[in-house]
C-alpha cells in the first residue's frame, strides 16, 4: 500500500516517482550532444583527429542542459526536455542540409537571416533534394528527440527543483570545458589551429570540424556581441618575392611608346595614418598595405580610357560549359581580346554575394556573419575603388540589374557603391506569372537585358552596367527557361541534368549577344568595354562539370562535399570575358588568376585612379606574379601548388629552388594569403578607405 511506503515520522512525505531516476535528466542531453557531434563529422567527412576537443565541449553544452532541466519541476521538464531534443536534431540536421546544398556550414545569424530575407524559393528544389540526400543521417540527427518522446517518463521523471545537483552539473560542464580549453592549446600541426579558430572566425568549416558545430554556433554568437579579433601578425617581411621581369604577354601595343612605368598608387600618408590612428584595424591595415610592393603600370594602361563598361556575374556558371555551337558569343569573346586559360572562381563564403565581393570590390569575402556585401551596404562602408564609385565620380551614369527579389541585402550594398539599383518591385519589369500575383521563376536574363537597354543606350554620357544574372540558378531542369533550349542540348550524350545545366549557358550565351547587337544598334559597340565571368561554379552539382570537362576530379563522397583536402581544384576552372570589339589580336595572359584580379585589371585598362596595394587582387596585365587563393586557404601561383592539409608545396614545371629558398618562399605566400583573407573584415570595421581619403 502507498502507506507502506512513507516514513512513519510524524511528517508526511512526497513518494518517489514511479518511473526514472534523476540520472536520467543529468545525463540524456550529454548523451545527445555528442551523439550528434559525431554523427554530423562522420557525416560530413571530418577527421576524428579533433574529436576529443569537440566532444569536451559538446559534452560541456549537455551538462549545462541537463543542469537547467533540474531546475524546472514536474511536467514541464518533460516537455522541454522532448522539444530541446528535437530543437537540437533540427539544427544539427538544418546545418546538414546547408552544407549539402550550399557547400558550407552556417551560423545561426547567417542562416535566419538568409531565410527571413531572402526568396527561398531560389532553393526549394535544391533544398528537397538536400533533404533527401541526407535523409538516413537526418534520422539518425532525430533519433534522440524520438527516445526523448518514447522515454519521457524514465528520461524525465516528476521531482522538486534539484538545485544541488543543478550546482554539480554545472560544477562538471566547467570542468570539462576547461579540459577542452586546454587541449586548445596542445602543440596542434597545421596552418589552422584549434586555438586561432577559438579566437577568430577565419574559416567556418574548420571551425566545425575541430572545434565541433555547437562551439561555432556559441561563437558566432559571442563575437555577434563581442567581435572577434582576428590577429594577422605584424610580419609584413618578403610579402611580395622577387619582383620579376616585365611580363612579355600578349606583347607591347605598338601605337604605345614608352609606357608609363610608375606606380598605380593614390596620395595618401600611410605610415601618418598608421601613427596618428586609434583604430587598430585601420592602423594594421595603413602598415600592411604601406609593405605592398604596388603593380606598375604598363603598355594596357587607359587602353580604354572613356568606354562604357558593360560587366556580368553570370549565375552558377563554369567555363567548361562553353561550346563553339552552343554558346557561340562566349567561345569567340573569350578566344578573342583577353584570354585567361588559368583563370578560378574558388567558391568562397555565401556563394552568390561572396562571388560578387570579389567580381566588384576585389575583396574576398570574411567567413562568418554578417555577410560582408549586405554589410557594407548596412554601415554605408565607402567602397571608393569599385567600378561605379569610380566611373560614377567621372560622370558616368551607373546602373545593376537583377532579375529576383532583394537576396543578400542587394538593394542596400549595390546602391551604397553607388549603382541605381533596379529589381523585382524596385524598378525593374519582370515577366510575371500567369495569375500577375508575383514575378515568374526563374527569370529569363534575356528578357532582362532586352528589357534594360532603352535605360541607357540612348544616353549621351558613357555608361557602366551590371548585371547580375539569375537564369543559371540552381536546382538545374527543364524549367520555363531551359526548356527554351531543349532542342538543342537534348542529342548530347549528358544527364539531364547536365542537359538542363548547359540549356542554362545557352541563355547567359543569348543575353550576351543581345547586349552586342543593341550595342551595335546604337553605335556603341566600338567604345564598349565587355566583362563578364561566373559568381562561382554549379557546387552543388559538380558531378555536371565532370561530364561537360570528361575528367575526374575526385569521389563522388569528395565532390559532393567540395572537400579540398581531397578534390582536384581544377574543378574551379572557369573563364573570363575580358572583351572589346577591334583588338586585332588577342592577348594571352597564362598566369593563374582569380575574381579579386578582375578589378584592379579593368581600372588599370580604363586608366583609373586607383591604389592597387589596397585590393586582393592585381592587375592581370601588370608584372605582377599570378595568385589564386582557395577557400580553404590552398593557394596556386606561377611558381607552384601549395596544399594546406598536408602543408606541402608542389613546384611548377620548370620551376627550380633550392630548399632553403623554397621554405622561405612558402612561408612568405602563407602570409600573404592569410593577410588578403583577412583584411577584408578590417576594411568594413574600420571604414578604411573613408578614413585614408575622406569623403
Amino acid at each position: 500500500m502507498m502507506l507502506d511506503r512513507l516514513r512513519v515520522s510524524g511528517r508526511r512525505e512526497t513518494p518517489m516517482p514511479a518511473e526514472g531516476s534523476a540520472w536520467g535528466t543529468m545525463l540524456f542531453f550529454p548523451g545527445v550532444f555528442l551523439w550528434l557531434e559525431l554523427v554530423l563529422r562522420l557525416a560530413a567527412g571530418h577527421s576524428l583527429r579533433y574529436l576529443p576537443i569537440s566532444a569536451a565541449f559538446a559534452l560541456a553544452a549537455g551538462l549545462v542542459c541537463g543542469a537547467g532541466l533540474e531546475l524546472i519541476p514536474g511536467k514541464w521538464r518533460r516537455r522541454i526536455g522532448c522539444v530541446l531534443a528535437g530543437l537540437l536534431g533540427l539544427i544539427y540536421g538544418g546545418e546538414l542540409v546547408c552544407k549539402t546544398v550550399m557547400q558550407s556550414f552556417y551560423p545561426l545569424f547567417s542562416m535566419a537571416d538568409t531565410a527571413v530575407n531572402n526568396d527561398l524559393m531560389d532553393y526549394w528544389g535544391a533544398t528537397w533534394r538536400g533533404i533527401w540526400q541526407s535523409l538516413p543521417i537526418l534520422v539518425l540527427m532525430l533519433l534522440p528527440a524520438v527516445l526523448a518522446a518514447v522515454f519521457r517518463l524514465r528520461l524525465f521523471p516528476d521531482g522538486e527543483r534539484a538545485a544541488r545537483r543543478a550546482a554539480g552539473l554545472l560544477c562538471g560542464a566547467a570542468a570539462v570545458h576547461l579540459l577542452g580549453v586546454g587541449a586548445l592549446y596542445l602543440p596542434w600541426q597545421g596552418d589552422l589551429t584549434p586555438k586561432l579558430l577559438y579566437h577568430s572566425d577565419v574559416n567556418i568549416e574548420d571551425q566545425v570540424e575541430q572545434l565541433g558545430l555547437w562551439t561555432m554556433l556559441c561563437l558566432d554568437v559571442q563575437h555577434a556581441v563581442l567581435p572577434a579579433r582576428n590577429d594577422l601578425g605584424e610580419d609584413f617581411s618578403g610579402l611580395n618575392g622577387p619582383e620579376p621581369p616585365l611580363s612579355e604577354s600578349g606583347g607591347p601595343d605598338p601605337q604605345l611608346e614608352e609606357p608609363d612605368r610608375s606606380p598605380n598608387v593614390m596620395e595618401v600618408d600611410l605610415e601618418a595614418l598608421a601613427a596618428g590612428t586609434e583604430n587598430e584595424d585601420a592602423a594594421w591595415l595603413a602598415r600592411y598595405f604601406s609593405s605592398v610592393v604596388p603593380t606598375k603600370k604598363n603598355e594596357y594602361t587607359g587602353r580604354f580610357q572613356g568606354y562604357n563598361v558593360i560587366q556580368l556575374s553570370i549565375e552558377g556558371f563554369s567555363g567548361y560549359a562553353i561550346d563553339p555551337e552552343l554558346t557561340p558569343t562566349l567561345y569567340r569573346l573569350t578566344h578573342e581580346g583577353f584570354v585567361f586559360p588559368n583563370f578560378y572562381t574558388p567558391l568562397h563564403y555565401t556563394s552568390t554575394s561572396g562571388g560578387e565581393c570579389q567580381n566588384l570590390l576585389g575583396l574576398y569575402p570574411k567567413a562568418g556573419n554578417p555577410i560582408t556585401m549586405k554589410e557594407t551596404g548596412v554601415r554605408h562602408t565607402d567602397g571608393r575603388f569599385s567600378l561605379d564609385r569610380q566611373l560614377g565620380a567621372l560622370g558616368y551614369t551607373v546602373l545593376g540589374y537583377h532579375g529576383n527579389e532583394d537576396m543578400y541585402g542587394r538593394y542596400a550594398s549595390h546602391t551604397n557603391l553607388g549603382y541605381t539599383w533596379k529589381q523585382y518591385q524596385t524598378g525593374l519589369e519582370l515577366e510575371m506569372t500567369a495569375d500577375g500575383s508575383t514575378y515568374a521563376w526563374p527569370q529569363s536574363d534575356v528578357y532582362v537585358a532586352k528589357t534594360s537597354m532603352e535605360d541607357y543606350l540612348s544616353l549621351d554620357s558613357p555608361f557602366h552596367v551590371y548585371y547580375m544574372t539569375i537564369s543559371g540558378h540552381m536546382p538545374y531542369n527543364f524549367n520555363r527557361v531551359a526548356s527554351k533550349y531543349r532542342d538543342l542540348v537534348e542529342p548530347l550524350p549528358y544527364s539531364e541534368t547536365t542537359k538542363a545545366y548547359l540549356a542554362t549557358a545557352i541563355e547567359a550565351d543569348r543575353m550576351l549577344q543581345t547586349l552586342l547587337d543593341g550595342l551595335e544598334q546604337a553605335g556603341e559597340l566600338d567604345n564598349t568595354l565587355i566583362v563578364a565571368c561566373a559568381d562561382h561554379i554549379p557546387y552543388f552539382n559538380v558531378d555536371t562539370l565532370e561530364e561537360l570537362s570528361g575528367q575526374s576530379f575526385g569521389s563522388s563522397e569528395d565532390m559532393e562535399r567540395l572537400d579540398e583536402r581531397s578534390i582536384n581544384f581544377d574543378v574551379y576552372r572557369s573563364a573570363l570575358v575580358l572583351w572589346a570589339a577591334g583588338m586585332e589580336e588577342p592577348v594571352v595572359v597564362d598566369k593563374p588568376c582569380g575574381q579579386v584580379d578582375i578589378l584592379p585589371t579593368v581600372s588599370n585598362l580604363l586608366g583609373l585612379e586607383y591604389d592597387s596595394r589596397m585590393l586582393a587582387g592585381s592587375d592581370l596585365l601588370s608584372d605582377a606574379p599570378g595568385l589564386v587563393i582557395f577557400s580553404s586557404r590552398s593557394w596556386l601561383t606561377d611558381r607552384g601548388f601549395y596544399d594546406r592539409y598536408t602543408q606541402t608545396f608542389t613546384p611548377a614545371e620548370g620551376e627550380t629552388m633550392t630548399p632553403e629558398e623554397q621554405a622561405a618562399y612558402v612561408d612568405a605566400m602563407k602570409r600573404t594569403v592569410q593577410y588578403k583573407l583577412g583584411c577584408t573584415e578590417k576594411i568594413l570595421n574600420s571604414d578604411f578607405y573613408r578614413l585614408a581619403f575622406g569623403g
